[in-house]
């Protein structure tokens, strides 16, 4: 066997087994050379419904770090809309690129294309490095996509809603760990200063909470100080702050062996997508070391639940009432969580698996 043959041969036998380990249903490749367009779309389970998940535009450093973080991500949808009771299924993609300089409608019209391909099977809308005005440029091309701008009939931005969902989320954890809800008085370390960390601080604000934050942005980082009179610490600092609540907004893996061991916080809850690096390990522990978590897959379902009411015709008070549901479930995945000892993402990944599982029997021919 070649050298070249012995790569394919690797690549191939990764790629199945990857899939093979959560239970993938399918992969889409998409390449176009005239744009620049180098795509993933994974739909990891259609049981619930057709998979919806924001397309993220993100320069990786290689094809296979693009692929990991898109698995994940659309497994942890199918959680997501499981959980929150959402007739959805779980899917995701990945543009590889830099949203600043490699974006264009081309781009993203091209990317449409491939989404219409799939016949209604995967649902996209914006993400991390995408825009509505993204989705307005795929919906030339499909149908299949929602997070449309409020004057296209769309629910716009719905970052809001994500950081409503983690503040209801958060308060529901307070009241788990000190027997109130109230954040009056918290300490809360904040990483990551996004749309939804923004959001996330002013709705914890109005109840007299007090901030670190941290951030690449420094404008961001600014903003927070002056509106909200927050402390800001270097990224890598925040993780060693006296904060009650750590609020993870950015990027996913940063709840790891190391982190852990320097946490000072009570309580876990912040808003980016697959926080603990492993699921198991780090949500063991979080229990030894006698911290509270709140499920990141679901106390940052605002946003998916924010769209799928655009899917089903959109109305800005249903959703917040809809997100404010979080609370009881999280609520109720502690209660899982104290009777089988499981750790709480274990917990909610019990809930959200015996819907699928559930569903799936209802369908069979049996």
């Amino acid at each position: 066997m070649t050298e070249v043959s012995q790569v394919k041969n690797q690549l191939s036998t990764n790629l199945f087994a990857n899939l093979t380990e959560h239970d993938h249903e399918q992969i889409l490749v998409c390449n176009d050379n005239h744009t620049g367009l180098k795509a993933i779309i994974a739909i990891h389970n259609t049981v619930l419904g057709p998979g919806l998940g924001g397309t993220r535009m993100w320069n990786y450093n290689n094809e296979s770090e693009a692929m990991k973080d898109v698995l994940r991500l659309s497994r942890g949808m199918t959680y997501k809309a499981s959980i929150s009771g959402l007739n959805l299924g779980g899917a995701k993609a990945v543009i590889i690129g830099d949203a600043k300089t490699q974006k264009s409608e081309a781009l993203m019209r091209k990317f449409g294309r491939f989404v219409n391909n799939l016949a209604g099977k995967y649902i996209t809308a914006e993400d991390v490095g995408t825009t509505t005005q993204d989705m307005e440029y795929v919906n030339m091309e499909t149908d299949n996509v929602v997070g449309l701008p409020e004057s296209r009939g769309g629910g716009g931005d719905p970052s809001p809603v994500t950081a409503y969902g983690v503040y209801v989320g958060m308060k529901a954890a307070a009241k788990k760990r000190w027997g109130t809800d109230s954040l009056s008085g918290k300490k809360v370390a904040v990483m990551g200063i996004g749309k939804v960390g923004i959001h996330l601080l002013e709705y914890m604000h109005k109840e007299g909470a007090q901030f670190y934050v941290s951030d690449m942005n420094d404008a961001a980082l600014k903003d927070a100080a002056n509106r909200f009179g927050a402390t800001v610490v270097a990224n890598d600092a925040i993780y060693d702050t006296d904060a009650d609540i750590f609020a993870p907004c950015a990027l996913g893996g940063i709840i790891n062996t190391e982190t852990i061991e320097r946490l000072k916080c009570q309580v876990i809850a912040g808003a980016a997508n697959n926080q603990l690096d492993d699921e198991d390990i780090h949500g063991d522990m979080l229990v030894k070391k006698d911290i509270i978590y709140a499920p990141d897959f679901l106390i940052n379902a605002g946003g998916l639940i924010n769209v799928y009411s655009e899917w089903t015709g959109y109305n800005r008070e249903n959703a917040l009432r809809d997100t404010e549901r979080i609370y009881e479930t999280l609520e109720s995945i502690f209660k899982v969580s104290d009777e089988t000892g499981l750790h709480m993402q274990a917990a909610a990944t019990h809930l959200a698996e015996k819907r699928v599982n559930d569903i799936m029997r209802v369908q069979s021919k049996i």
